[in-house]
């Protein structure tokens, strides 16, 4: 196969950071109550700035999911600093867990607002992993010579998910009587709101290193599921069982219980489950990798890791410890605390913010680690500065 180069990252952020105590001026107040969880979620995830595409007067949406996608694109350079053109791009790779809209896929959507001439567009599905399988996706297609060059984005819209106007409904007074009763049932829906952030990044690869300056070489890239064998934890449009089942949105009309019909189009995430498996299997995954590819800890100099909260990162430091693949923290580099929790994204952003900084060496190895909840998956990638 063919050598493939990052050569540039980028990163948007729409709008003005929106720090703690502000969240639920922007989201609003769920039937104009302050949330009692916001205080116990923010302290175990260590988020204190997040971004949102929400203006904060009127509470409407600034952006959508493909404009700040497209704004992503944009911001990408190539060569020696020189401004990228979009109108090159041979293939357009765009993963999302937050579409605007269920058709047509969300790189098509993106392909429109860039408004750029006719290339290969192809739209991964999922949650934080849908932004690597973008990649993966254009990675191959620059290593088989299939195309020159490749962009891959990750971008998400969440707090149009999480919004007060939007979710109230879903809280009405009935339903409200009903989480007294099953107060688990509400935490799941309302943790996430302190969780998820907007935001987009996105990736230029290509068969060349920067003529000048760094880039990054993709040396393997591995996705691993687990959904074959454990239940679905993060979700959207559906309703979950008590077998473990989940109903979706199409098959409401066939019986599903009247009081979960409101919950059926909130984002929600089983937090037992989740902290039942999310770390085993990453333990599982990177055993995986590290035999396959004869890793070895000390050859690795930077360690990018996208985990949801805070609340994980000495979780899985010691599986890290337990499985013999140990990095010391002094090796990670997370900005979860100052860009907030942006799924698929996530590692966009990180990238972008490393790849700029002026850190990296020729001859660094990056280890990136992309979790994802929805029904356990994982991600490694390593990348060699050149």
């Amino acid at each position: 196969m063919t050598a493939v180069y990052i050569n540039d990252v980028s990163a948007f952020l729409p709008n003005q950071p929106v720090g703690n105590d502000e969240i639920e001026d922007v989201l609003g107040k769920i039937q104009n109550i302050s949330s009692k969880t916001r205080r116990i979620v923010l302290k175990n995830n260590q988020i204190t700035k997040r971004y949102y595409a929400i203006d904060p007067e009127t509470g409407a949406l600034t952006h959508s999911n493909a404009q700040m996608t497209a704004e992503a694109v944009r911001g990408l350079r190539s060569g020696s600093d020189a401004e990228f053109d979009p109108r090159t791009i041979a293939c357009l790779c765009c993963g999302t867990s937050t579409p605007d809209v269920l058709l047509p896929g969300h790189a098509l959507m993106v392909l429109g607002e860039l408004a750029i001439p006719e290339c290969d567009a192809v739209t991964t599905a999922g949650i934080c992993i849908s932004g690597m399988t973008a990649f993966k996706y254009a990675w191959m297609n620059v290593a088989l010579d299939l195309v020159p060059n490749a962009v891959a984005t990750g971008s998400e819209l969440a707090s149009s998910f999480t919004r007060a106007k939007y979710m109230t409904p879903y809280f009405n007074e009935k339903e409200t009587e009903g989480i007294e009763k099953q107060p688990l049932r509400a935490f799941d829906a309302d943790f996430l709101r302190w969780m998820l952030s907007d935001g987009a990044g996105a990736a230029l690869l290509s068969p060349q290193p920067n003529p000048e300056g760094i880039s990054l070489k993709v040396e393997w890239i591995e996705h691993i599921s687990f959904a074959g064998e454990l239940d679905t934890c993060m979700y959207c449009g559906g309703v979950k069982q008590e077998d473990g089942g989940v109903t979706g949105w199409r098959e409401s009309e066939k019986g599903t219980a009247e009081q979960e019909e409101p919950f059926m189009m909130s984002i929600r995430q089983d937090i037992r489950l989740l902290d039942r498996n999310i770390v085993d299997t990453m333990g599982r995954t990177l055993c995986r990798v590290v035999e396959k590819y004869g890793l070895k800890p000390e050859e690795i100099d930077w360690f990018l890791p996208h985990y949801s909260s805070a609340y994980f990162r000495p979780k899985f430091f010691e599986v890290m410890g337990e499985v013999g693949f140990e990095i010391p923290y002094e090796k990670w580099f997370t900005n979860l605390p100052e860009k907030g929790n942006t799924g698929s994204a996530a590692m966009y952003i990180i990238l972008a913010e490393l790849f700029h900084s002026g850190r990296l060496k020729p001859g660094e190895q990056l280890l990136c680690f992309i979790p994802e909840s929805g029904r356990f998956s994982h991600c490694f990638m390593l990348l060699t500065v050149v």
